[in-house]
Order: C-alpha cells, then sequence, then structure tokens
C-alpha cells in the first residue's frame, strides 16, 4: 500500500528491491522508464504527474540511466517505456509518449 507521502506525485525509485517492493504492496502501480536527455520522456511528465495526483495508481519514475541493470532486466529498450502492474504481475507496457486519456484508461480498467 501507498504512504501520504508516496500519494499524489510520483516516486523516484532507488533500487531494484523499492521498485519490488512498491509493486507488490500497491494493487495498481505505474512505471515510467525515463531518461533525462530524452525528449518524449520530457513530454510526458506533466501527463504522468498528473496521473499520479487524479488516479489511485501508484507512480513510479526509474531514471534508466542510473539504474541500468534494473532496465535491462525489465526488457527496456526504448523511453519512455510505461508497464502497468496490477496486483504484482505486469499487466500492460506502452512505449512512447501516450494521450492521458489511453493511460488513465488502462489505470482505471486495472483498478476494477
Amino acid at each position: 500500500m501507498s504512504t501520504p507521502e508516496t500519494k499524489g506525485k510520483p516516486v523516484h525509485v532507488e533500487s531494484a528491491d523499492q521498485l519490488e517492493r512498491f509493486v507488490a504492496e500497491n494493487d495498481v502501480v505505474l512505471v515510467d522508464f525515463h531518461a533525462d536527455w530524452c525528449g518524449p520522456c520530457k513530454m510526458l511528465e506533466p501527463t504522468v504527474e498528473e496521473i499520479a495526483a487524479e488516479t489511485d495508481a501508484l507512480v513510479l519514475k526509474v531514471d534508466i540511466d542510473e539504474l541500468q541493470e534494473l532496465a535491462r532486466d525489465e526488457g527496456i529498450r526504448s523511453v519512455p517505456t510505461l508497464q502497468f502492474y496490477e496486483k504484482g504481475e505486469q499487466a500492460k507496457r506502452v512505449i512512447g509518449v501516450q494521450d492521458k486519456s489511453d493511460l488513465v484508461a488502462i489505470v482505471e480498467e486495472l483498478s476494477n
């Protein structure tokens, strides 16, 4: 389950163990794999922040340059990549800039 400080805004993931724990403890998790040098990632950032604020999903951000091994283990080949988890299991993956409405629809679908 999320804590008050993780609700409503994206959480910067600092380790594979932390990612695993958040995914296991929350019903719906959106993981944004991104990089500072990635233009499309910067375009998607406000959308990701709004989803964190407006939905029940826990939103996590993984910097692929900081956590290269985690990104490799997750099979991340391009950024931005958004992975959705439902009850600890990967449910969906989308790559590239997405419409907010499409992302919210995925969160709502997983929340039901």
